[in-house]
């Protein structure tokens, strides 16, 4: 490509302009079923927990970074790298997963939107859920997401709320400190079906496909605007600052229910009212409006992450053509998925399940489907035939080894509590 014709960058500092797809799929990450599992850890556990989001930090980044890396060297996606290197019946496997996986997150989310929003409205959640999933679907559609996600960030500025709170009650930082980099293990199973659900939550399937994805259509794009591609440090700086933003909101989340909810007796959050108390402290008679705003922001952000990274897998299974850079007529089967993800996780909350129940049991599930996907992203990512000069070096196959090996001692531990329970 003739250098001369290169549009010249926008005068941004570098490391603001690198920021893309690692920065949105951290914020996706803190949807609202990463708001309910966090939440119910502080309430139900105390600090117990706090070490968990250290924990999950350099996981995530490991996991995160070997994605983008393997969607930027290949230019294809998670399940189109499967089906060129492995078994038909891998391929089938991975993406049942990540289809199970993310519809059951949708009708988390959906119902926890549904939940939030009656908070504000005083009519049936079913008719506010059906509204939002018909907006949600319009606005995958017709929108050019990209545009789309940069307007839902405002609605994510509701999430400092929980800062704010942890900042201005009073807290014993000590011991917040130890808590955070020192594990407190209860060998019961709601302690591990929490743990489970933290990991699956914070190490999403979902998030692999569509970081990914975004870094394809990165390459993309900047070949059709005649712009200087993304360097592997321009990504692994994205990536890193997206998860590090995410972990904070996340641990803010977990402190603020522990210090606000736990000690007075508030341990288990049946409903959206209860999670919305944390915020009192600092929101007072408006905490309901702040974590219906939230929830409601993530949602926005967070289901079309699912909805598009369970589009990309499938049609990467049946070679369509995928991408949210293109029209709904040019990509038919792609947007056919989205809505089909979209209105099956939907019919799910008309079976009456407990929003913030299903949304724990959503993330938990999570934590399961991760396990094989992990190790299977450690294969490809390690893999010099496929990734030629940018396979993973030592420390990037250590940790995500130490992932694999955690996350799955953590799912099979609640497995054998579950049989003890």
């Amino acid at each position: 490509m003739d250098q001369h014709a290169l549009k010249p960058a926008r005068k941004h500092p570098r490391w603001l302009r690198v920021l893309g797809p690692g920065l949105i799929t951290g914020a996706a990450d803190d949807d609202p079923s990463g708001i309910a599992t966090y939440s119910q850890a502080g309430a139900a556990f105390g600090y117990a927990q706090l070490w968990t989001i250290s924990l999950c930090l350099p996981l995530m980044i490991a996991v995160e970074e070997a994605t983008a890396r393997i969607g930027a060297t290949t230019g294809k996606g998670l399940a189109k790298v499967t089906a060129e290197n492995f078994s038909r019946r891998v391929l089938l496997g991975v993406v049942g997963l990540i289809v199970f996986a993310n519809v059951i997150n949708i009708g988390a989310d959906i119902a926890a939107v549904g939940a939030a929003l009656h908070l504000l409205i005083d009519i049936p959640q079913v008719i506010i859920a059906t509204l939002f999933t018909v907006s949600v679907i319009v606005l995958m559609i017709f929108t050019n997401y990209h545009v789309y996600a940069r307007i839902l960030k405002i609605f994510a500025v509701a999430l400092i709320a929980y800062v704010i709170t942890a900042l201005i009650v009073d807290e014993p930082w000590r011991e917040i400190a130890h808590a955070t980099f020192i594990p407190q293990f209860q060998w019961s199973f709601a302690y591990w079906y929490v743990i489970v659900g933290v990991l699956g939550t914070t190490i999403s399937p979902y998030m692999f496909f569509w970081q990914a994805a975004e870094e394809v259509e990165e390459l993309q794009y900047a070949d059709q605007e005649h712009k200087l591609r993304r360097t592997i440090s321009d990504i692994r700086w994205d990536t890193s600052s997206g998860m590090v933003i995410s972990q904070l909101g996340s641990w803010f989340m977990m402190l603020t229910t522990a210090t606000v909810l736990h000690p007075n007796g508030v341990t288990n959050i049946g409903t959206a009212a209860d999670a919305a108390k944390a915020l009192e402290p600092f929101a007072g008679s408006f905490a309901k409006e702040v974590f219906a705003i939230g929830v409601v922001g993530m949602g926005l952000l967070g289901i079309p992450v699912l909805a598009g990274s369970a589009s990309y897998a499938v049609s990467e299974l049946f070679g369509w053509e995928e991408g949210l850079n293109r029209k709904a007529r040019e990509a038919k089967g792609f947007y056919g998925v989205i809505i089909g993800a979209t209105v099956v996780g939907f019919a799910l909350t008309l079976m009456g399940f407990d929003p913030i129940k299903a949304l724990i049991f959503a993330a938990v599930v999570n934590g399961l489907v991760a396990v094989p996907l992990v190790f299977l992203i450690r294969r490809i990512a390690t893999n010099s035939e496929i990734m030629g000069n940018f396979v993973s070096g030592k420390l990037s196959t250590s940790v995500l080894w130490l992932t694999f090996i955690i996350m799955g001692i953590c799912a099979l531990v609640m497995i054998v509590a579950s049989f003890l329970h």
